[in-house]
């Protein structure tokens, strides 16, 4: 038996590289039901194509509704959220995949491409400053220019990246690892918005040290897997304010004496966040009613 790191998941299919020999290999899971994703440590028989055992994950990125759940990758040390100028961007999405980050323990980092298309650039600034003011680095760059900053804030680290189609993940990954040949699209400029051009997730290694994991675009992150306590905490700037509410079962909508409301009216939460927060509750609510 010899271990192996998950290259790229597929269906039932993995692509493992071995430790042993340092190839990659086509493996299968001995159980019916798959469980892995890109970036798992696992135990492979020494002589053949069968996935023996699962070691232990440092964290685990998904994303889930009340009924399914979607691997995206583990053993992370980053999560880099990609946008760009041009297609607009979800700014709720950017949080869901933040809380997902802050729920594992994953440290996160924004990165605004194609600002070379500069009459764009203000417009996008303005809807990324609210994660800016509470610490999240934003990153500023054009992936088809020069990506030498993202590639230094890569180093040493596990990294991947993931965001709406058309933002220029695939573009990013093949200019940071020029063999990795990602496919890439033109923009649908009618649907304002990308063309889907990754279809399962791969770990690249880098020559500086550390992985990159590109991933399909995103046009829906659920967090069905969230308790709610778990949903309130991963929203950092409230973080410490909670169980300080009036009612323990507060909603942070209109309650009286709610230390969120508060927080939103003091200017230490963005409406645009609160906004947010009050919609993911509320899908907690009906996913678990839709289970009853």
């Amino acid at each position: 038996m010899t271990h192996g790191t998950i290259v790229a998941a597929f269906g039932r299919q993995y692509e493992v590289l071995r430790d042993d020999t340092g190839e990659t290999t086509r493996c299968f899971p001995r159980a019916k039901k798959s469980n892995f994703a890109c970036g798992d440590r696992v135990a492979i028989a020494a002589a053949g194509d069968v996935i023996d055992e699962l070691l232990p994950r440092r964290n685990l990125l998904y994303r889930a509704d009340a009924f399914k759940e979607k691997l995206i990758a583990a053993n992370l040390t980053q999560v880099v959220i990609v946008v760009a100028t041009e297609p607009g961007f979800n700014d709720e999405l950017i949080t869901r995949c933040l809380c997902a980050a802050e729920s594992q323990d994953i440290q996160a980092l924004i990165v605004l491409n194609k600002c070379d298309l500069s009459d764009s650039l203000p417009l996008a600034r303005e809807a990324l400053r609210p994660f800016a003011e509470i610490g999240y680095p934003v990153l500023e760059l054009s992936a088809k220019e020069d990506v030498s900053a993202l590639r230094e804030r890569l180093q040493g680290e596990i990294s991947l990246l993931v965001g709406q189609s058309g933002m220029g993940k695939s573009t990013l990954t093949n200019a940071l690892i020029p063999e990795a040949q990602a496919a890439t699209r033109e923009i649908s400029t009618v649907l304002d918005s990308g063309k889907h051009t990754t279809t399962h997730a791969r770990l690249y290694k880098l020559p500086e040290g550390g992985a990159l994991i590109d991933s399909p675009g995103l046009q829906v992150f659920g967090l069905a897997q969230l308790g709610t306590g778990e949903l309130e905490a991963s929203f950092r700037e409230i973080r410490e304010l909670l169980g300080t509410c009036r009612f323990r079962d507060c909603g942070h909508a209109k309650e009286p004496d709610c230390a969120v409301l508060q927080a939103v009216a003091q200017g230490r939460m963005h409406p645009r966040r609160h906004k947010t927060l009050l919609a993911l509750l509320a899908e907690k609510r009906a996913s678990i009613t839709a289970l009853y």
